[in-house]
């Protein structure tokens, strides 16, 4: 079984300013993360803004990240779409490109038909037994509007071809309680940098996170701490990242994540259209909030 432990950051999609994916920065970013002790990575999550780009898009920003990926690194794949049948397709083509797991967000846009635990367990259930690769849930209520329920992440905990969960929601409650109930080895991971340890401390198992892009040497520092067992490290560098992991997740999503990667020798550049880069005010605030954390 895959082990999902540590640190992954859901890679940003670099565009140049005439919108295009900037093939050569694709490159610089991978292999400025390839020096740290990150786990892996994802490719064509909601931080790559998967939502803009087009299948081909997705299949050949696969193939650059893979190979420009260290050796040992974990690489999951951003499959989800709303149909079972062309989350396959993806999937399918992330197998191709050699990626080891498909993580695969909650379909949302016929939201009344598909918010019950019934229509969540029997969707997975369908992209699970089909799929090539062991499937991650993906849920992120913010973007989709749907919180998956506990209910239908415990029942799907079952499958022998779901691995686990991304739980972006931020609710302590809700990742304690799958930690609990769902079967043994299935792998709860968490998507919110501001409350990491006190997520690792409930038996996450890892975490994907936008702010890793960044400040990964911060986001790999707190795993470490917890892995070691040195409590305090971990507390005192939670504490110091919560600004600014905010700042470039709720406060100013994905254009802000951006131009914090800009400061740090990574590069960020425009998000796709219609998203608009971060204001000037953004940028400013931005900048003081990450200006003692390394890149």
């Amino acid at each position: 079984m895959i082990r999902l432990q540590g640190i992954f950051p859901p890679l940003t999609t670099p565009f140049n300013h005439e919108g295009d994916i900037y093939t050569s920065k694709v490159k610089h970013n991978v292999e400025k993360l390839n020096l740290l002790g990150l786990a892996g990575y994802v490719v064509g999550g909601s931080t790559g803004e998967s939502v803009m780009l087009s299948h081909d898009e997705k299949v050949r920003l696969w193939g650059m990240v893979a190979e420009h990926s260290a050796e040992g690194r974990i690489l999951i794949a951003g499959t989800g779409v709303e149909s079972v049948r062309e989350t396959l397709q993806l999937t399918r083509e992330a197998a191709e490109a050699g990626y080891h797991v498909a993580m695969v967000r909650t379909p949302h846009y016929y939201r009344s038909l598909l918010n019950s635990t019934e229509a969540q367990v029997t969707y997975f259930r369908a992209v699970a037994d089909s799929s090539p690769l062991p499937v991650l849930i993906y849920n992120f209520p913010q973007a989709t509007v749907l919180d998956i329920t506990a209910e239908a992440v415990i029942q799907l905990s079952e499958h022998p071809n779901l691995l686990g969960i991304k739980e972006s929601s931020g609710s302590m409650e809700k990742v304690m309680r799958m930690v609990a109930e769902c079967r043994p080895g299935f792998q709860v991971l968490v998507g919110s940098a501001p409350t990491l340890y006190p997520s690792l401390l409930m038996g996450a198992t890892g975490a994907i996170l936008a702010f890793a892009n960044a400040a990964p040497y911060a986001a790999v520092s707190i795993w470490e701490a917890f892995r070691t067992r040195q409590q305090e490290a971990a507390a005192d560098w939670q504490g110091r990242i919560s600004r600014a992991a905010r700042l470039v997740t709720t406060k100013y999503g994905i254009p802000g994540l951006k131009h914090a990667m800009d400061l740090k020798g990574y590069y960020g550049g425009p998000p796709r259209l219609p998203l608009l880069p971060a204001s000037p005010a953004a940028r400013a605030e931005i900048e003081e909030a990450f200006r003692e954390l390394k890149g």
